[in-house]
């Protein structure tokens, strides 16, 4: 037990200094994209694949038999081996935010063992936010433990936090702040630290989820369905998008925040 937990604090050593250092070089593609359009896609997908490389690069040299999770991931059974461990790099949450020059974005990266999560991180390169957590344990800002909101009513100073086209899909009662931050790995950590009650979210896939779920699980909330059942991640390992309303709140939030919404017909 003591040699498996200085293995795990070993290796989430290795993923917060890998990400803050993913976030560098992220920083060199930072808000240059082309400003003669509207979307710079091209910026993107040369930032993604550098990133993308960069933590392939990374991870190969200092944990060779480890493996990376893609599309289509197969799942071998379990291993006691070094191919037991899985991690989800997300090289850009938020891409519109990141070739525009708006600092809501970031990096997310998950740990699994045997497809069961260990930890997971979200890092905000130009703000230098870090959010993570341990699967089972505290929930971190930082050096700051933080936990999601679990109160008795909603009104005039709570947020919800939403996708960018919610108001097309519902009408709502919610007396306080709707907004959309272009960033879903953001929005997850910000209910997590108790800055908005519940997000909703959508179009979203395995690999955007993993680390976030972590940090939403740590800090006292969950990812719901729109009718109140759990939800379940890991039926999406195949890369498919996960089409259906999500809500991420404490279960005390949810009721409140749920009977505010009304699905347009």
């Amino acid at each position: 037990m003591v040699a498996e937990a200085v293995e795990i604090e070993h290796l989430t050593g290795f993923a917060i200094q890998t990400i803050r250092d993913a976030g560098k070089e992220a920083l060199s593609y930072y808000g240059k994209g082309n400003p003669d359009v509207r979307f710079d896609e091209g910026l993107v997908t040369e930032a993604e694949l550098h990133l993308s490389d960069f933590f392939q690069v990374r991870l190969g040299a200092r944990f060779p038999e480890h493996r990376i999770f893609n599309n289509n991931q197969e799942d071998k059974g379990y291993s006691h081996d070094g191919e037991r461990y899985l991690w989800v790099f997300d090289a850009l949450d938020g891409v519109a935010n990141f070739q525009g020059g708006i600092p809501v974005w970031g990096i997310s990266l998950a740990l699994l063992e045997n497809f069961w999560p260990i930890f997971g991180a979200f890092y905000m390169p130009v703000t230098g936010d870090l959010f993570h957590a341990r699967a089972g344990q505290k929930a971190y800002w930082g050096d700051h433990e933080i936990h999601a909101l679990s109160q008795s009513e909603v009104n005039d100073e709570s947020v919800l936090l939403t996708y960018s086209r919610f108001h097309n899909h519902y009408r709502t009662s919610f007396p306080g702040k709707i907004r959309s931050l272009g960033s879903t790995a953001a929005h997850l950590c910000y209910v997590a630290g108790g800055q908005a009650e519940a997000a909703v979210i959508i179009h979203e896939t395995f690999q955007d989820l993993a680390a976030a779920r972590i940090i939403v699980e740590a800090a006292g909330a969950k990812i719901f369905r729109m009718n109140g059942d759990g939800f379940f991640l890991n039926e999406y390992l195949d890369g498919s998008k996960i089409d259906e309303h999500l809500m991420v709140s404490t279960p005390g939030n949810w009721n409140l925040v749920r009977d505010s919404l009304q699905p347009v017909a």
